[in-house]
C-alpha cells in the first residue's frame, strides 16, 4: 500500500508589522484554511494589544491555533512549538483542510523547517551561576563572552536577550561545543518543506513608518494599561519570558520607575525596529523563501492567486 502523501503546508512569515495576520485571515476565510500561529507571544493569554493579536471575532470565525494557550507565568519553547505544530498540521489534514503557518518567531520557524538540535537538558545550578554573573556584569558582557565562544550564535542573539544568551552559554559549558555547531546537524521536522512567503516592504523607511503607526495604535488602545494589569497580578516579574516581548519589556520598566513614559516608548519602538532587522537577517539566509512587498499594488491579490493555484491547481 502506498504511503499517504505528506500534508500540504504553507507559511506566511516576515518581519513584525507587515500585515501577515490580516492577509492570512482573508485567505483562510476565502479558501477554508486553518491558521497556526508561529509567534512566541501570541501563545499567552492577557497579552492582546501589544502582540497585535487577531481580534476574538476573527478567531471565532476562522480557525486559529496556538493562540491563548498559556498563562504568562508559563514557559514555552521552540521544542514545544515544533511538537504542537506538527500535531496540528496532521489534525488539520485529517479534517480535509490545509494549514497556513503565520508569524515571525524565526527560532520557531527555523526549528520546524531545519530541525531541532539534540541539546543537553538545562542545569538549574549553572543557570543560577550565569544569572549571578549577569547581575554583576550585565547581559551585554555575557553576550560578548558568547561571541568569543560561539560567534555564529552571538550574531543571531541580541545582547539584551537573557534567555537565549543563558541557554547558548549553558550548552557551551556543558558540551564544550558551540550551540550553533550542534544546531547545524539537525534534520527537518516535516516530511516535505512547506511553500514559504515573506512579507517585507521594499523600503526600510516604509517598514519603520508602519511600525511607528502600529505602536501609536497600540498605545491608543490601552497598551500601557494592559502591561499594568499584568504587573498588578503580583506573580510576574520582568524575568518571565512572556514579559521579555518587545514593548512589554520597555513599558514594564517604565512602570517600575526605570525611565519616563516618553523614553519607554522610544525604547520600545527602537527595539521593534531591531527585531524587524533580525527577522530579515534570518529570512535572507533562506533562499527558498518567496518575497512579497505588501505595499505594492495588487500584492495581496497576486499572492492569493498563487496560493489558490497551489491548493487546487491552475
Amino acid at each position: 500500500m502506498a504511503a499517504d502523501p505528506a500534508p500540504r503546508v504553507f507559511v506566511l512569515t516576515g518581519p513584525t508589522g507587515t500585515g501577515k495576520s490580516d492577509w492570512a485571515a482573508r485567505a483562510a476565510e476565502e479558501m477554508h484554511l486553518e491558521i497556526v500561529s508561529v509567534d512566541s507571544a501570541l501563545v499567552y493569554r492577557g497579552m492582546d494589544i501589544g502582540t497585535a493579536k487577531p481580534e476574538r471575532a476573527v478567531r471565532e470565525r476562522i480557525p486559529h491555533h496556538l493562540i491563548d494557550i498559556l498563562d504568562p507565568s508559563e514557559p514555552y519553547s521552540a521544542g514545544q512549538f515544533v511538537a504542537d505544530c506538527t500535531r496540528l498540521i496532521s489534525e488539520i489534514r485529517r479534517r480535509g483542510r490545509t494549514a497556513l503557518l503565520v508569524g515571525g518567531t524565526m527560532l520557531y520557524l527555523h526549528a520546524l523547517l531545519r530541525g531541532m538540535a539534540d541539546l543537553p537538558r538545562g542545569s538549574l545550578a549553572l543557570r543560577h551561576e550565569i544569572d549571578a554573573r549577569a547581575a554583576q556584569l550585565g547581559w551585554p558582557a555575557l553576550h560578548a563572552e558568547l561571541a568569543r565562544l560561539d560567534p555564529l550564535a552571538a550574531a543571531r542573539i541580541h545582547p539584551h536577550d537573557p534567555q537565549r544568551i543563558q541557554r547558548a552559554l549553558e550548552v557551551c559549558y556543558v558540551t564544550g561545543q558551540p550551540i550553533s555547531r550542534l544546531q547545524s546537524t539537525t534534520q527537518p521536522q516535516l516530511s516535505a518543506r512547506p511553500l514559504c512567503w515573506a512579507l517585507a516592504p521594499g523600503e526600510r523607511g516604509a517598514l519603520h513608518a508602519r511600525l511607528a503607526q502600529r505602536f501609536e495604535r497600540m498605545l491608543s488602545r490601552g497598551f500601557l494599561a494592559e502591561v499594568a494589569q499584568l504587573r498588578d497580578r503580583g506573580d510576574l516579574t520582568a524575568r518571565h519570558p512572556a514579559l521579555r516581548a518587545v514593548g512589554y519589556r520597555q513599558l514594564w520598566a517604565h512602570l517600575e520607575g526605570q525611565f519616563g513614559f516618553a523614553e519607554a516608548c522610544e525604547r520600545a519602538l527602537a527595539a521593534t525596529r531591531q527585531l524587524a532587522k533580525r527577522q530579515l537577517t534570518w529570512l535572507r539566509a533562506d533562499r527558498e523563501i518567496k518575497w512579497i512587498d505588501p505595499l505594492a499594488a495588487g500584492a495581496y491579490e497576486s499572492w492569493r492567486a498563487e496560493l489558490h493555484r497551489e491548493l487546487v491547481g491552475p
